[in-house]
């Protein structure tokens, strides 16, 4: 899909039930890397001068610095048992501002001091809107277990942190190994 595609596609989608313009002004880009595709930069200019609050979500490995200003970020910083803990670019923290999420995907009592402690040291808190903690759910095929949300929420209780627990509602309301939702 070109640009100009997908911009129409977005303007389909924003129609009201009566068929007029004005639905809901947010788009979310995710999926993969976004940042991997050089159209993201016009797509997004192209949005938020048609008046879209945009939202990208991406990796946290390549640079969010070249996005327009007024594009949210919402950047993950990959946890030790992710299998990626090494692939968060640190240039990426000098790039947040207050508009920005930062989200970690937590994975077990490890994963959550490393995030933890990430969240201190940069004061993350403080620098961003909000700094999201989220328990991996069980894989549907029995792969890996799960993290409950109650354990990660009682940690975050017991350090005090000022971050907001995120589950991933699509896997709640869906079934895990559903694809499109």
């Amino acid at each position: 899909m070109t640009v100009e595609d997908v911009l129409e596609r977005i303007e389909l989608l924003n129609r009201r039930a009566d068929g007029e313009p004005g639905g809901v002004p947010l788009v979310e880009l995710t999926g993969g890397e976004p940042l991997l595709q050089q159209e993201l930069y016009p797509l997004a200019e192209q949005l938020l001068a048609a008046g879209y609050t945009i939202m990208v979500e991406t990796s946290g490995e390549r640079f969010i610095g070249l996005l327009p200003k007024d594009v949210i970020r919402i950047v993950d910083v990959k946890c030790p048992d992710s299998g990626e803990p090494d692939t968060f670019d640190m240039k990426n923290l000098a790039q947040l501002n207050r508009n920005d999420e930062v989200k970690f995907v937590i994975s077990s009592r490890k994963d959550y001091e490393f995030a933890r402690d990430f969240t201190r040291e940069h004061k993350l808190e403080e620098r961003v809107h909000e700094v999201l903690f989220s328990p991996v759910n069980e894989d549907p095929h029995g792969k890996w277990p799960g993290l409950e949300p109650r354990q990660l929420a009682e940690w975050m209780l017991e350090d005090g942190l000022g971050v907001r627990l995120g589950l991933q509602l699509h896997k709640i309301v869906w079934d895990p190994a559903m694809r499109g939702v």
